[in-house]
């Protein structure tokens, strides 16, 4: 394993980038630790000459956001014929395009909430569905540019037609499932186990509830009913399938158990490149299941491949 080279690939230019760094920083000290040789690449526009002189034997995948998940550095990678890990270009493309997934997924027997896909502009002063609802740039993760229009809200949400709005023209507006935050990580073609996620500050797991200190509560597993449990694991793992998945994945569903048990259980969006710092959701579900983060990056690398 020493001779393996391994570039981790983290920054970037999205507005996830600060999670990246993160993510890949973790990585590249865990990967080191496991006897590989690495080198930590901070992606620029001039990303395909810096890993042509480099030619590594495997890139490691840290990048979060728009280029890093959504195809582009896996076309590249393909082109450079370099082994990369998690999703190739197609299932990122989609995965990453939140209303072309809504429909495979449904295609796939998945069961998801009635949305939308418009351009931001369209919205204007009317609700576009009955309230309440969801907005969310059709290409952004991290929940950034989320909002939730509330029941008795007299007119859609204003910051659509600002010009300060920087994540992009298409939104999909979805109608607002509530209930519990789940989500459910996929390993290959194993489910992983199903957490709950409590933020801290209020209902919405939003961008300080993932990633600031004390934001969220994650409870592995999860206190649901073993057959809303299993279910979970089954969709997330049929979500993974249906997109065309590779390496590791993460879903995550809304349950909404107020009038029983069973409930109403809603995809809402795979993710192909989930956190990975120790403490993210994906290592903390493969640490229940027995995997030190340490396996983890390491079965990642191993499972590298072009062509995904």
């Amino acid at each position: 394993m020493s001779d393996k080279h391994v570039a981790v690939l983290m920054g970037g230019f999205s507005s996830e980038r600060p999670v990246s760094l993160s993510s890949g920083k973790d990585c590249a000290d865990a990967l080191e630790a496991e006897g590989f040789r690495v080198t930590r690449v901070d992606v620029d526009r001039n990303v395909a000459v810096v890993l042509s002189e480099l030619r590594p034997d495997v890139a490691f995948n840290a990048l979060h956001g728009p280029f890093g998940e959504d195809g582009t550095i896996q076309g590249i990678l393909e082109y450079l014929e370099i082994p990369y890990t998690h999703s190739g270009v197609l299932a990122s493309a989609l995965a990453m395009d939140k209303g072309q997934a809504k429909h495979v997924a449904k295609a796939a027997g998945i069961p998801v909430a009635e949305a939308l896909v418009m351009s931001r502009f369209d919205i204007g002063n009317r609700h576009p569905i009955e309230p309440p609802y969801v907005v969310k740039p059709v290409r952004e993760g991290s929940s950034f540019g989320v909002v939730i229009v509330k029941e008795g809200q007299s007119h859609p949400p204003q910051v659509l037609l600002s010009d300060e709005w920087r994540y992009g023209d298409r939104v999909m507006v979805e109608r607002y499932i509530a209930g519990r935050e789940l989500t459910c990580g996929v390993m290959g073609d194993v489910a992983l186990g199903v957490t709950e996620v409590v933020p801290q500050s209020g209902a919405f797991y939003d961008y300080d509830a993932k990633y600031a200190a004390g934001g969220s509560k994650h409870v592995i597993p999860a206190q649901i009913s073993s057959d809303v449990y299993q279910k979970i694991q089954l969709l997330a793992l049929k979500a993974h399938q249906a997109m065309g998945c590779r390496g590791v994945s993460r879903s995550d569903f809304r349950y909404d158990d107020r009038f029983s048990e069973e409930g109403e259980v809603i995809w809402l969006e795979v993710n192909t490149q989930p956190g990975m710092t120790p403490t993210s959701l994906v290592p903390e579900m493969a640490a229940y299941a027995g995997h030190s983060f340490g396996d983890l990056v390491r079965w990642i690398v191993e499972d590298a491949s072009c062509q995904r």
